[in-house]
């Protein structure tokens, strides 16, 4: 038989040692000062003979005092943890409350309900806690979990204590997840099922029958865990893989699960799983007894249950209720419970955020370490089964590599032993390199020896042209670059070789629009990259793959990108604090000096084609114009375009879209046409010049292929034609003559194939206020514009191109073409200026941007644009806003040339090319401040309108950076 695995108690560094040097805070509160066990069974006994006879009477008595020995034991618990008691105190203290309770009602029912005066063999019982209430730790609403062992089959007598028991449990407000079982039933079900083996495994005895309890752990240990460790801790690396996937792969996501979620609680518990399985072990503490981390990763291990504990038990004391996720509305009230306040600009709840990330980091990297001495371990005794780091199964070969030092061990890359860095530290940035040239992952020895080495990493290493060369080719030309950078940042070696990275480790921004913390938002937009450069997202951003080979610099690229995000925080606005941590990061890397100001200009301007083409009108030359005056060459035109790409589609999921990637190409077309004809002051008639001749073509080609359509094409402006293909020229041509037809409008609606947004088009006569009237049609009937376009022809007919979502996000229409009908009807009515009939809405719903506070801000720019005034307005997004801001728009007397809708989560931002009824700019002072005044009400009275959050809880300013 082969041996089990054991973990070995170190001689030179006693754990009873370790064991002194724990936080005070982790020791548990006695139990007796919070809920006196004795008092509890002497009050149930006298309530009993008080009211014996009367059985309902007995039950209420007895639910009453139990309950108010929770709710005291309860109580206590939450007072002590706001007072700075621990986590696992603090989950500890609920359990052993929970044991009393239970424990007394139990007593209660067997002595007092339903006593077995003369109990024969077959009515023993034994209560038995399993699952997380096993462990001894339970949050304030966690469900509790029971095992009714009994011998043999059910007797009435076991059968009654249960139902009464589980009634009564029901009563005082638990969750209950129970079974009854004999022995031979668990181990039976045991071996089948990992699940009810993981249950049994942490079975703690409460009450009952002694020698059945003992009788089980016998078994248990003889007949389901001998010789089955392997299996065991394949399955629950599988299944902790598996529920990652569920929960979402990445530790990094702003709105953590931290029960289940990766980095959270149930990682540590699959870690004590396998090392209870392995070894005696059934507290947190006993890692000390191990030889499994060292010191500092036993403390961080210890830590981090500690840390989880106490932000769960806040969840629920908070909620008053399960709460497993730490959502934005509670973000800011769990920092203040746990004492975190802010500091110079950084908020409390993202000082906290960022704790939280950095405690879920060190999960990754202790499990990586466990992983390590695990596998150590059974390759001397059991070589199968631990599939999850075998990736080929069975004993893994050595093979040496040409890289001293280094060598492959079963597909993953390994070194010699820590010397390789002691002696060379070079050697921590050299191997993540060889580990991507060579397409391998680490393995979990040479990753531990890595966190254990960190300290190498010194200023001199920093400037080492070998270890330089090697990271900066790694970033550049790496095979899969985002996967070995992660790998470098969970290890902890890009924030130190890097620490202008290492200031945005774990950072969030507390807002709705970015999904993931800096680092790893920024290590995404790096991977993006280096798909695009590999050709591998051809088909989403055919553009930007296109110009990759055109670029001539490349690490200054891959550089901006990784260095883009880290101004976040920093003094004097983020791409400011952002241009002057890539400088220095760029010098001291020993880049020279064009790089270093072309690196720094991009990450100071890496915002700004993002924001010309999505907050200004690119048929405008001016705004083209600007934009080239700001660009100066073709290259950094093509370096931004790549970095704008893929900054936007790294933020998160839904963020990027077809009409964003629209509009950065005719941006993009449209200066490098500049480029290509004019400089300077010619930039603006170069690009007119441009659309002239563009339009003239299209305008023979619609006439061409439709001669209805010839008055059409010579009443619309150039600009118009720039911006659609023949096909919907005619489309539209079609329409307006429909418009003339039926009553002065007409609208149609479309999904295009792939776009994440219903094309709705509506003709109809210009007129003050049509604008405002089509969008609140839009929202009325559920509809979210996401871009609008806006063109009038010279004899006044308006043609105004909406893109819709519905409130899914998804296009309007797309599951429900009646839908579509439905919306082209309402903008019809809506353009004859017919008024809208308003459907109810329900009222009541919590919304996930009512958790922010958002400062509402207008700004008025008469320089922008040669021929309109640009009003933009941003503040909290919600249905109806685009509405209330164009209707004070033209409550001032100013008519709508065109509209451009963005937003970033909670905030919508939305930007208005304007003209007065003369046809001219908003240059009146006094105009401008009552606009300015206007349109700030609105927003204001928004905000005040905004949903409200749960009860109790207070919104927290929302983070404005992006």
């Amino acid at each position: 038989m082969v041996a089990e695995p054991q973990f070995g108690l170190s001689a030179a560094t006693p754990w009873e040692h370790h064991i002194t040097a724990m936080p005070r805070r982790l020791r548990p509160t006695p139990l007796e000062h919070v809920v006196d066990g004795h008092a509890l069974r002497a009050r149930l006994s006298a309530a009993a003979l008080d009211l014996i006879g009367d059985e309902a009477a007995q039950r209420a008595r007895a639910i009453e005092i139990l309950k108010q020995a929770l709710f005291r034991g309860r109580m206590i618990a939450k007072e002590r943890l706001e007072n700075g008691a621990g986590g696992l105190e603090t989950a500890r203290l609920l359990s052993g409350v929970t044991d009393e309770v239970i424990t007394a009602l139990y007593d209660f029912t067997t002595v007092h309900v339903f006593r077995a005066r003369n109990p024969t063999e077959g009515e023993r019982l034994c209560l038995l806690a399993v699952g997380g209430y096993g462990r001894r730790t339970l949050a304030p609403f966690s469900d509790i979990d029971l095992l009714f062992l009994r011998p043999y089959k059910q007797t009435p007598h076991a059968e009654s204590v249960i139902e009464f028991m589980l009634y009564a449990l029901w009563d005082l407000g638990f969750k209950v997840g129970h079974a009854s079982r004999t022995i031979e039933e668990c181990v039976r079900l045991s071996r089948e099922d990992f699940t009810i083996r993981t249950t049994i495994l942490e079975a703690r005895r409460l009450t009952g029958d002694e020698r059945l309890g003992d009788e089980l752990k016998r078994r248990f240990r003889d007949d389901v865990m001998k010789g089955t460790g392997a299996a065991f801790v394949a399955a629950k690396l599988k299944e902790r893989d598996d529920r990652q996937a569920r929960a979402g792969a990445s530790r990094y996501m702003v709105e953590p699960n931290v029960k289940e979620g990766k980095g959270g609680l149930r990682d540590l518990h699959t870690l004590m799983w396998i090392a209870e399985y392995l070894h005696p072990v059934d507290r947190p503490e006993d890692v000390f007894k191990l030889e499994v981390f060292d010191r500092r990763e036993a403390k961080g291990f210890i830590r981090a249950f500690d840390f989880l504990h106490a932000v769960r038990a806040h969840l629920h004391f908070t909620t008053g209720r399960p709460e497993e996720r730490l959502t934005f509305d509670l973000q800011p009230e769990i920092a203040r419970r746990m004492g975190y306040g802010d500091r110079g600009d950084a908020p409390a709840v993202e000082r906290f955020m960022r704790r939280y990330f950095l405690v879920a980091k060190e999960v990754g990297a202790l499990t990586r370490a466990f992983s390590a001495k695990l596998e150590a371990e059974h390759f001397k005794n059991e070589p199968k089964g631990i599939s999850r780091f075998l990736p080929g199964g069975g004993r893994p070969k050595r093979k040496a590599l040409d890289v001293p030092g280094f060598y492959e061990d079963g597909g993953r890359l390994n070194i010699d032993g820590p010397a390789v860095f002691e002696n060379d530290p070079v050697n921590l940035i050299r191997l993540f390199k060889t580990a991507d040239e060579r397409d391998l992952d680490l393995h979990p020895d040479a990753f531990t020896a890595v966190t254990r080495n960190l300290n190498l990493i010194t200023s001199k290493v920093r400037r080492d042209p070998l270890a330089t060369e090697a990271f900066l080719r790694l970033l550049a030309y790496g095979k899969r670059s985002y996967r070995t950078l992660t790998l470098m940042n969970d290890a902890g070696v890009l924030g130190r070789f890097i620490p202008e990275f290492g200031r945005i480790v774990a950072q969030m921004q507390f807002n709705m629009y970015h999904s993931y913390t800096v680092d790893e938002h920024t290590l995404r937009a790096v991977g993006l990259i280096g798909d695009m450069a590999a050709g591998r997202l051809v088909d989403d951003h055919p553009l930007a793959v296109s110009i990759m080979p055109l670029i001539e610099d490349r690490e200054a690229l891959f550089l901006a990108m990784l260095l883009h995000d880290t101004g976040k925080g920093g003094v004097g606005g983020q791409e400011k604090a952002g241009a002057r941590s890539a400088r220095s990061a760029c010098e001291r890397l020993g880049v020279e000096r064009t790089k270093v100001e072309l690196v720094a200009w991009l990450v100071e301007n890496h915002l700004v084609m993002s924001d010309f083409a999505q907050k200004r009108d690119v048929a405008d030359p001016g705004t083209v114009a600007a934009f080239a005056r700001i660009v100066e060459n073709p290259e950094r035109l093509r370096l931004l375009l790549v970095i704008t790409v893929a900054d936007i589609r790294a933020v998160g999921p839904g963020v990027w879209n077809g009409w964003k990637g629209q509009l950065l190409r005719e941006l993009y077309n449209a200066t490098e046409a500049v480029f290509r004809g004019g400089r300077g002051s010619d930039a603006a008639a170069s690009v007119q010049r441009h659309q002239e001749a563009a339009a003239e073509e299209a305008r023979d080609a619609l006439v061409q292929a439709d001669p209805a359509a010839k008055g059409w094409a010579q009443a619309m402006e150039a600009a118009y034609f720039g911006a659609f293909s023949t096909q919907d020229l005619q489309d539209h041509a079609a329409l307006a003559r429909r418009a003339a037809i039926q009553g002065g409008a007409a609208a149609e609606g479309r999904v295009p194939a792939g776009a994440n947004a219903a094309e709705i088009v509506v003709a109809a006569k210009d007129r003050r206020g049509l604008f405002a009237d089509l969008a609140l049609a839009i929202s009325s009937l559920g509809g979210n514009v996401v871009g609008a376009r806006v063109f009038t022809s010279r004899q006044g007919q308006a043609l105004d191109v909406f893109h819709v979502q519905d409130v899914t996000g998804a296009p309007l229409g797309c599951e429900n073409p009646r839908a579509l009908r439905r919306m082209a009807d309402a903008l019809e009515a809506a353009g004859r200026g017919e008024p809208l009939v308003m459907e109810p809405r329900r009222g009541g719903e919590q919304s996930r941007t009512a958790a922010f506070s958002i400062a509402p801000t207008v700004v008025v720019d008469n320089e922008a644009s040669n021929e309109a005034t640009v009003v933009e307005a941003s503040g909290r997004d919600r249905p109806g806003l685009l509405q209330a801001l164009a209707r004070t728009l033209a409550d001032n007397g100013l008519s709508i040339q065109s509209a451009h809708i963005d937003g970033y989560g909670e905030r919508a931002v939305d930007a208005f090319y304007v003209q007065t009824s003369e046809g001219g700019k908003l240059a009146d002072v006094r105009k401008v401040t009552t606009l300015k005044a206007d349109l700030l009400a609105a927003l204001e009275q928004n905000e005040a309108g905004a949903p409200s959050t749960r009860p109790g809880l207070k919104r927290a300013r929302a983070s404005v950076a992006r």
